[in-house]
Formats: C-alpha cells, structure tokens, sequence
C-alpha cells in the first residue's frame, strides 16, 4: 500500500508564496504520474496540476496557470507544487494523488491520495 504525505502549507499574505511537498511511501517504484487537487469550504474538489512519471507532460488548471508550477524528484519519490502570486480563492485544503486510471483531472480516477494540508490566503 502507498502512503501519501503533504506537507508544507500554512497562512500566507496574498502576493506571496509557499512550496508544497507530497511524499510516497509503501512501495519500491513510484513510476505513475502525480496530481495535486484542491477543496475549499462548501466546493468540489478541484484540479490543479498533474505531472507524469519522466516531468515531460504537465498539465495545469486555467486558475493557477503562469502562478503554479508541479515539478517531481523520483530519487526522493515526492511531488512539489510551487505556488506564487497566491490569492485568498486560493484557500483550500490541497490534496496530491497518485496514479490515475483514466482522467488525470478527477480525483476519483487515482489510485492513491493524500490527507492534504491546509493553504490559507489572507487579503
């Protein structure tokens, strides 16, 4: 069994940035693509990001486009998203996922998920 753990969220000021990390445990490959997905109060979890195994396909929601970037280190089996110019809609709680069997922009479609951590944006 994979175990997903996120880490690095917090309170931050609009305008400014946090670094998100997830890391995978459990097993002795980790060669499938990685998701991050957030969910506000009273929302739907949503799509932010997906990366495959090589980094060579990256996919981003329009709402974080040119402010997030999802980048991965296999040697270390975690996932990063770099989150700059944050706004207070993006407060949420942010969850990464693993291995998706179909549509990488649902979250029901992965094999394995995180607790998530909490990002909150103040204005």
């Amino acid at each position: 069994q994979v175990q997903l753990v996120e880490s690095g969220g917090g309170l931050v000021q609009a305008g400014g940035s946090l670094r998100l990390s997830c890391t995978a445990s459990g097993r002795a490959a980790y060669n499938y693509p990685m998701g991050w997905f957030r969910q506000a109060p009273g929302k739907e979890r949503e799509f932010v990001a997906v990366i495959s195994w090589s980094g060579g396909s990256i996919y981003y929601a329009d709402s974080v486009k040119g402010r997030f970037t999802i980048s991965r280190d296999n040697a270390k089996n975690t996932v990063y998203l770099q989150m700059n110019s944050l706004k207070p809609e993006d407060t949420a709680v942010y969850y990464c996922a693993g291995d998706p069997d179909g549509n990488y922009r649902d979250y029901a479609a992965y094999e394995y998920g995180g607790q998530g951590t909490q990002v909150t944006v103040s204005s």
